[in-house]
């Protein structure tokens, strides 16, 4: 089968600091989804129901979280070919530095990659959320004997802005591309898109950062050029000397790239029929299986939530908000809008004798009111606490949480005291 000739090469990302502080103390392919994932989770689940079983994860800041996570999780037969490796940034007598940018990692990753066999080089990101059959792009690839394939995704107007926009001829090759464009450079920039992109006015091809290489041709650029980045240099360089294929892709696609943009996504989960479904059997999302017992809910109105395993809820309402495994809310507690990741451990919620005043346990306190709020891993929320996001706050930075686009952002492990009141 052709996807047995495919590697999958899985970026890391950068220092991660749009999505800060989710990631003060975890990689970006590290941070929590939906409440039981990690991000990293869904490239590589997509290649696996692809028989994509070859994959490297480029990585360099904060990658301890992300090796514990791979390794617990992604175990294949000893007699498969089949691995899932982690490779963090290195210094070797030839090169010195950490990775410049997305094709700088490959390029220092080169010599462990070309270790193996192979004829394409499947690229990804490992902070994007979809579920996509990677074996159609390749078919298309092949069919069409291109030398490099990038995957799009039909955009409007509006958001053609953010991404790199490309233009291509009747056999879909590409003939152009500019990157983050202004208003006035999209003039003339459309391309051609179904019935049902057009109905949404979807009239603008975006690159998804997702690409195909031909290994001998990935092996010469590597090799004579110094170019850092696929995307804003590789990729533009390579049209007038290579055959660029688009393919279109037109499905669910967002880049986590924004605490906005991750709030979003995760809260989107709530909706009865939701872009991203996690129901879906022949393409869920794979993890770390652990051995959680079910939640227990006490006396509780729960309105579109999705709640993971492990929990202990006593909360008086739970609306539209993803609960992570081993959550604990007290009684009384109204939660609205809010991703809670959840934590590592119980604690026993009984006080001690002791006569000192003792610091709230891990999860949210009694007769607290939550809304528009990111609660990360371990934290401690005290009891009668008040935190309300909203566009109405400014964006501030404090030792034990942030503010970002309206959105608070309780830091890992941070403690709330009793009474405290954010709105």
């Amino acid at each position: 089968m052709i996807n047995k000739k495919v590697l999958a090469i899985i970026l890391g990302g950068g220092q991660g600091s749009r999505l800060s502080p989710l990631t003060d103390k975890r990689s970006k392919p590290s941070v929590s989804m939906a409440g039981k994932y990690r991000l990293v989770d869904i490239p590589i689940s997509n290649c696996i129901h692809c028989d994509i079983k070859r994959m490297f994860v480029l990585t360099q800041f904060n990658s301890a979280s992300l090796n514990r996570h791979i390794k617990n999780t992604y175990s294949f037969s000893n007699f498969s070919e089949a691995f899932v490796d982690i490779m963090a940034a290195e210094q070797t007598p030839e090169n010195k530095t950490w990775f410049q940018g997305t094709a700088d990692a490959v390029r220092q990753s080169m010599h462990h990659i070309l270790n193996h066999e192979f004829e394409y080089v499947l690229i990804l990101s490992g902070d994007q959320l979809y579920q996509m059959d990677f074996n159609k792009m390749l078919e298309q690839h092949i069919d069409k004997k291109a030398e490099i394939s990038v995957a799009t995704l039909p955009v409007t107007f509006k958001e053609a802005t953010e991404f790199g926009i490309l233009k291509t001829d009747k056999e879909s090759f590409i003939s152009s591309f500019i990157e983050k464009p202004s208003k006035e450079e999209l003039i003339g920039w459309e391309s051609e898109v179904d019935c049902h992109m057009q109905s949404e006015r979807r009239n603008y091809l975006a690159s998804m950062g997702i690409y195909i290489f031909n290994r001998d041709l990935l092996v010469d650029i590597m090799n004579n050029t110094k170019a850092t980045d696929f995307g804003k240099e590789i990729i533009p360089n390579s049209i007038e000397k290579n055959r660029v294929l688009a393919y279109q892709y037109k499905g669910y696609w967002t880049d986590i790239g924004t605490i906005g943009s991750f709030f979003e996504a995760n809260i989107g989960l709530t909706e009865e029929a939701p872009k991203f479904n996690l129901f879906n059997q022949t393409k869920s999302i794979l993890t770390r299986p652990r051995i959680l017992p079910p939640s227990k809910i006490y006396g509780t109105m729960l309105n579109k939530s999705v709640i993971a395993d492990g929990c202990i809820i006593n909360a008086k309402t739970i609306e539209t908000s993803v609960i992570g495994i081993r959550s604990r809310i007290g009684k009384g507690c109204k939660i609205k809008n809010t991703y809670m990741i959840g934590a590592n451990q119980y604690q026993d919620r009984e006080s001690s004798c002791n006569l000192e005043i003792e610091p709230p346990k891990i999860g949210v306190g009694d007769n607290c009111i939550v809304e528009n709020v990111i609660i990360d891993k371990d934290a401690r929320i005290g009891n009668n606490v008040v935190i309300k996001g909203g566009k109405h706050l400014e964006d501030k930075d404090e030792q034990s949480y942030v503010v970002k686009e309206g959105i608070v952002v309780i830091k890992r492990e941070a403690i709330i005291e009793d009474g405290f009141i954010l709105q």
